[in-house]
């Protein structure tokens, strides 16, 4: 499959300079900011850097179009559009061997090479648009499908280095998508043409959006980032207001934090509604080629809000926007949300996801300690094939008093000897002696960085064993804590499998989203397991709703956390329920912030929360439980 320009799968070292692109600005959108005169050269370097990647990308993708197609196009068209791709190929190639041979080269050279790789890049868009002109409808549905895939992948992946140049990517995009969508609309002979066509028109803007908020939060974050160095900076040379220094550089570490909070719950809004509306797609059709698409654009939400989320929680560490405080944390409580969370991704690979020692209490900060534990069990099942993952707690005798090892075991593909050391260096993806299936390869390779430098945090050490082809462990230590008086009981049913087949028929749901596409995909999507669905986009209109004499007691309340004029879901929770005290309704509250800090109100208000992009599995399994389907 196609790699979009930039994109890099391949592990590399954490100071190869290719996460640069991550941290520039879009040219038009920050043209306010404060500009540091190295940052449109560290960003060309950085492409250059990431071009090995991209041309093997490049060149894969070429051999599956020729292998797929071979003997379906005509000659002449399939050798005209390889001599193209090789030409192309070539050129780069050129581009990127001057670059090896001129490593110092002067700014006013790098800017005009910038040209020649745009140019180029732009070009090799153009081709891979005319490749669905020329090879549309050729062969079976599967060459069809795989075509598509090809195309889309080769967007998606490109979000990553080519958002940060709007202009750029723009132009890429269209190069690629626009002809793409065209073709498949004017194609009378296949059935779902239009549906298609549509699907891809949404994948198209919401990628663009995607690709807007990803440039404008990491470029107006890395302007916070050197702010705030250059006034630590200041502090170190004028000791005479070293204090106002400092303030201001902590209210623009908040800013940043802050800032970080609301990019986060933009980018996932379409995120999530992405993923609703293909689930309602598949729910609507039973054919094949709509079902491998769907798929498709389920791996791709899922892979970008992981990238996300690694970038938001190691951004939130280095900031020093993590507090520590240890309480009682009881295991059974622990392990019962991530059963709830693991379970179905376990089930869906015949894993079996095992838990032992639920009795004991650690004393630990419970948000760390499950975000670790979380880390963890993911690594465990995206590297493991068959067997199982075990979870396991065990109280043991330490210098330093009594303590509880907490373990995941996993039954993997393992990690070799020479990778071990540096498993939780920043952007490292440990290498096995066997290649790497997609899968194994999601991520920027922060998880485990993350892993360590909270379980830092907690005065902790996070230790590795692995035996290549057999399995992986990953331990640390916690003290000992007191079971607390009153606890939140979230284990409960929660260990009974996910059901793969969820029926809602007759059941009301109540859905409060102020996103018109999210709240569209939820009413579709909760429509074809059965449900019926009021939905509303303010607090003041379930008020209405609730004044009216035709309001209807639900069943679950399905709510967003931020609302319109200033309310929040808290808000439509209690109006709704103080509608109906004596039920008891339950609730179940999504937001599009990873920062945390809703766990009180969890507690206080009895709802589950849970973080955009939700795929449809995971809330899916989230309704089974909060309603005690079986």
């Amino acid at each position: 499959m196609a790699v979009a320009p930039g994109t890099h799968r391949a592990s590399v070292p954490a100071d190869s300079g290719d996460t640069l692109p991550l941290t520039q600005p879009f040219a038009d959108t920050t043209a306010a900011e404060p500009r540091m005169p190295d940052v449109s050269v560290d960003s060309i370097r950085a492409l250059y850097v990431q071009t090995p990647a991209s041309l093997s990308g490049n060149f894969i993708g070429m051999v599956l179009m020729a292998s797929i197609f071979w003997n379906l196009a005509a000659p002449a068209a399939l050798f005209a559009w390889l001599g193209v791709g090789v030409v192309l190929w070539l050129l780069r190639l050129a581009h990127y061997m001057r670059f090896l041979r001129q490593p110092g080269a002067s700014d006013v050279t790098l800017q005009a090479w910038r040209k020649g790789w745009r140019a180029l890049v732009l070009a090799q868009g153009a081709m891979w648009g005319v490749a669905v002109w020329l090879f549309w409808g050729l062969g079976t549905p599967y060459h069809l499908v795989v075509l598509i895939l090809i195309v889309v992948s080769y967007c998606l992946g490109s979000v990553q280095l080519l958002a940060t140049q709007s202009k750029v990517f723009l132009a890429f995009i269209s190069l690629v998508l626009l002809p793409t969508i065209v073709r498949i609309a004017t194609d009378t002979s296949q059935p779902w043409h239009w549906q298609l066509a549509v699907v891809l028109t949404i994948l198209f803007g919401l990628t663009l959006l995607m690709a807007r908020t990803y440039g404008n939060a990491l470029g107006q974050a890395i302007a916070l980032k050197r702010h705030t160095d250059e006034l630590a900076a200041q502090l170190r040379v004028e000791a005479g207001i070293a204090e106002d220094a400092r303030r201001a550089a902590e209210a623009a570490s908040r800013a940043k934090t802050q800032f970080f909070a609301a990019a986060s719950h933009d980018l996932r809004q379409p995120l999530h509604a992405m993923g609703l509306f293909a689930e309602a797609l598949r729910q609507k059709s039973r054919d094949p080629e709509v079902a491998a698409l769907v798929n498709s654009i389920n791996e791709s939400v899922d892979a970008l809000e992981g990238l996300f989320g690694e970038l938001l929680d190691i951004t939130r560490i280095d900031t020093g926007g993590v507090d520590v405080n240890p309480a009682p944390v009881r295991m059974r409580d622990l392990f019962g949300r991530l059963r709830l969370h693991f379970e179905p991704i376990a089930f869906e690979k015949g894993l079996m996801l095992s838990f032992h020692g639920e009795q004991h209490v650690a004393q630990a900060d419970p948000v760390l300690l499950e975000r670790v534990l979380r880390n963890l069990v993911s690594n465990a099942i995206r590297y493991s094939d068959d067997g199982g993952v075990l979870v396991s707690c065990r109280a043991r005798t330490t210098p330093q008093g009594a303590q509880l090892l907490l373990q995941v075991w996993d039954t993997g593909i393992g990690i070799s000897p020479a990778s071990l050391p540096r498993v939780f260096d920043e952007f490292f993806q440990a290498q096995s002696n066997r290649p790497l299936e997609a899968h194994h390869r999601k991520g920027l390779g922060l998880g485990l960085a993350i892993v360590k430098r909270l379980s830092a945090l907690m005065a902790t050490d996070v230790t590795v064993r692995s035996v290549v082809g057999r399995g992986t462990v990953f331990s640390l230590l916690v003290p000992v804590g007191r079971a607390p008086r009153v606890t939140l009981d979230a284990s409960g049913a929660a260990s009974a499998k996910a059901p793969l087949g969820l029926t809602l028929q007759g059941r009301l749901l109540a859905v409060v989203e102020d996103e018109a596409a999210v709240r569209e995909g939820l009413v579709v999507l909760l429509q074809a397991w059965g449900a019926r669905v009021v939905s509303f986009d303010t607090v003041e209109g379930v008020r209405a709703w609730l004044a009216g004499t035709t309001a209807e007691s639900p069943d679950l309340l399905l709510v967003d956390y931020r609302l319109p004029q200033g309310t929040t879901g808290i808000d439509a929770l209690v109006a709704i329920r103080s509608r109906w005290p004596q039920l008891n309704l339950p609730a179940i509250v999504i937001t599009g912030s990873s920062l945390g800090g809703h766990e009180d109100e969890a507690l206080k208000h009895d709802y589950h929360l849970l973080i955009k992009p939700v795929l449809p599995n995971k809330l899916r399994a989230m309704i089974a439980f909060k309603l005690g389907v079986r």
